[in-house]
């Protein structure tokens, strides 16, 4: 057996491995088993320790520390090479021509030709400055060995002794021997420490911008969530996103994508940028990608918004700081300024703050408005501000139905003239009616003469799927809801969609959950502005705001649903959009129900007295078959054409829009049906009068629109 063999042995009685002196005596050498040999136990304890936490934990600190100091080098030497050439005009610029923002870039090559014409005068001057120095020097020598002498003098003369003369200069000269022996003492130990204290300055440099890479940082200072966006940042964001070829084509670039990138801007509470992707990279992709893009860039998914601009193969990528869409924005101010006025026509109502952090004022002029959001996230109080604002135009009448009824709407009372509150059926019903009320007053005013100016109308329905899913049925058989031409409530908003803004008759809804049971196609399409608080589903939110916004990267099915309240993505010319997008994402102001009852006085205060009707009024009840025979006369029988016109001259508002159909619902089941006489169709006299004569008192009389 060699030397550098050590053998084990086995012990029978438990299976156990030892070495020799391990138990006292060396067991038989028919338990020797496969030795280990000295270096491979010497190789394993290596890889131990240099594998241990311990060992990683102290690689990594001389890692980062060193690191620190080369960043610290590489940065000052960045800042020294910048403050000293134009390499500094020279990069903004080009960054400016890449995001197309040639006025920038103009202003930049204007700051340029200043440096360089600046730099060659200070040249200039340094080069003519060589005689000039010799002479101050030469002057500033004899001035001062003569302003010595000259106290040698008087200090002489004071003592009166020859020696003083030339004690000034012989101080001054003593005094610089000194400072040449303090030099001398001091000279070598600042040359020991003077690269100690430059490289310490460096690592400090190094340290304050955080140059080490993140792998070397400890364990709790690893997580980059939230971190300062930087153009590489972004360009590995994109890098990973999984498409094959945006990562060749980065790493196919020379300057390793960053010619991709346009100049990064503050924008609100983030940053935004715009990103021209290489070919065969589509935008599409992208946007399909937005968590994991989010995720790259230690960010969460509601934090990354990504919208299309004008440019073509372009994304515009705008990044939130971390947290700062969780904190609130700030007070409307409609609550926070008393004199805020409202004009229906050029004003625009104070809504909130886009992403940017940018003011965002929304105008109302002859726009239908249609809201759409799941239950409790702020859609009644992002449509209320709005109407609030609205309200304080003295001009603008408000007709309001609330179908959810529990008082959100209250401090409309004496500012609305009709006010309808409560879910029922019968809510709806009177809602129905408030439409076609507002459908005969547009009719009225488009029959007015040439020139005639209306004050504005507005209609507000609330939680308006309650109205569209009514499953009530009219005495003239027509339902109440329904998503078809027999729905008077679809049927009334169509006709106010399709001809009210003409003459400033609109319509806003509030809905939920839209699908095309209670949000029919060609109502939502009916509106001007279309806004969408959080939504389950991309289909919910393409019926919300349309296939143009969501593909131009609108997401309200993103949102956070309870952490996003109030936020809402709007799609109309109303608001100010972003060239080359399809919607804007809005923080509304939120405006309590107290807050909203302060500014509803205001508004009030402005007008000289609104009554607000709670019911629709029907006017006086009419009984259709006492009315026919009124109109029959003494005549035994009258054709029907005859008789539905007679009954329009009786009464133009019960019966004005009245058909054939309408009056044989009437008579239907009652023994005074139309019949056939001469080949026409006539209703006989004796008939109607036998049915009223064996009616019973109930219910003698119906309620007919």
């Amino acid at each position: 057996m060699t030397d550098n063999v050590v053998p084990l042995f086995k012990d029978p009685a438990t299976g156990t491995y030892t070495l020799p002196g391990d138990t006292g005596t060396a067991p038989a050498a028919a338990g020797v088993v496969r030795p280990v040999r000295v270096w491979k136990r010497t190789a394993s304890g290596l890889r131990t320790a240099v594998t241990s936490e311990q060992s990683r934990t102290a690689a990594r600190l001389v890692a980062r520390h060193g690191m620190y100091v080369v960043g610290g080098t590489r940065i000052t030497a960045k800042r020294t090479w910048d403050g000293r050439t134009a390499s500094r005009y020279e990069r903004m610029i080009r960054a400016a021509e890449a995001g197309g923002n040639f006025e920038e870039a103009k202003e930049w090559e204007d700051r340029l030709q200043r440096f360089r014409s600046g730099r060659h005068h200070r040249r200039m001057d340094l080069l003519r400055s060589a005689p000039d120095l010799a002479k101050s020097v030469a002057v500033g020598t004899g001035l001062t060995v003569g302003g010595l002498l000259l106290l040698g003098i008087v200090l002489a003369i004071a003592n009166k002794d020859i020696s003083w003369l030339l004690a000034p200069i012989g101080t001054v000269i003593e005094t610089i021997r000194m400072i040449v022996v303090v030099a001398t003492v001091v000279w070598g130990p600042a040359l020991v420490v003077g690269p100690w204290l430059a490289l310490l300055a460096l690592w400090g440099v190094g340290r304050r911008q955080q140059t080490a890479p993140q792998w070397t940082l400890p364990a709790w200072q690893r997580d980059d969530a939230g971190a300062p966006i930087t153009p590489s940042i972004v360009v590995t964001a994109l890098r990973d996103l999984g498409i094959a070829p945006l990562r060749n084509a980065i790493k196919g670039m020379g300057d390793a994508g960053a010619a991709m990138l346009g100049p990064i801007r503050i924008a609100g509470c983030g940053v935004e940028v715009d990103v021209t992707l290489p070919s065969g990279v589509s935008t599409a992709e992208v946007q399909g990608r937005r968590r994991k893009l989010a995720e790259n860039l230690a960010r969460h998914e509601h934090e990354v918004f990504i919208t299309l601009p004008a440019a073509a193969r372009t994304v515009r990528l705008w990044i939130a700081d971390s947290g700062a869409l969780d904190q609130p924005i700030g007070p409307s101010p409609l609550v926070t300024d008393e004199t805020t006025t409202a004009n229906y026509k050029s004003g625009k109502a104070p809504w909130g703050q886009d992403l940017r952090g940018d003011a965002a004022a929304m105008s109302l002029y002859q726009r239908m408005v249609l809201a759409t959001g799941l239950s409790n996230q702020g859609k009644t109080a992002a449509l209320r501000a709005l109407a609030l604002w609205l309200a304080l135009d003295r001009t603008v009448e408000f007709r309001i139905a609330d179908l959810k009824g529990v008082g959100d709407w209250g401090m409309f009372n004496g500012l609305a003239t009709t006010l309808i509150q409560g879910p029922t059926d019968e809510h709806v019903m009177e809602a129905t009616e408030m439409l076609e009320g507002l459908v005969a007053e547009m009719e009225r005013r488009i029959q007015a003469p040439p020139g005639t100016v209306f004050t504005p109308l507005v209609g507000i329905v609330d939680e308006a799927q309650v109205a569209f899913m009514c499953p009530a049925i009219g005495a003239d058989k027509r339902p109440y809801g329904g998503s078809k031409a027999t729905s008077r409530y679809f049927m009334a908003v169509r006709k106010i969609h399709n001809q009210g803004r003409a003459v400033d008759v609109t319509l806003w809804e509030g809905t939920q959950d839209p699908t095309d049971q209670n949000l029919p196609k060609l109502v939502r399409e009916g509106a001007h502005t279309r806004i969408s608080l959080v939504l389950g589903t991309e289909s919910q939110a393409r019926m919300a705001l349309g296939d143009k916004a969501i593909d131009g990267g609108a997401a309200p099915h993103l949102l956070r649903q309870g952490l996003d309240k109030g936020t809402v993505v709007v799609a109309s010319d109303g608001i100010s959009i972003p060239a080359g997008q399809a919607s804007i994402t809005v923080r509304t102001h939120y405006i309590d129900t107290e807050q909203a009852t302060e500014i509803a006085d205001r508004a009030k205060a402005l007008r000289d007295g609104v009554t607000t009707a709670r019911t629709i009024d029907h006017g006086p009840a009419v009984d259709p078959l006492a009315d026919i025979l009124t109109v029959l006369g003494n005549e035994p029988r009258v054709l029907t054409q005859d008789i539905l016109k007679r009954l329009a001259t009786l009464n133009e508002k019960a019966y004005g829009g009245w058909s054939f159909i309408d009056l044989k619902r009437v008579l239907d089941h009652t023994g005074a049906e139309p019949y056939k006489s001469d080949g026409r169709m006539v209703i006989g006299r004796d008939r109607i009068a036998r049915v009223l004569a064996n009616r019973p008192d109930e219910g003698s009389a119906s309620a007919v629109e």
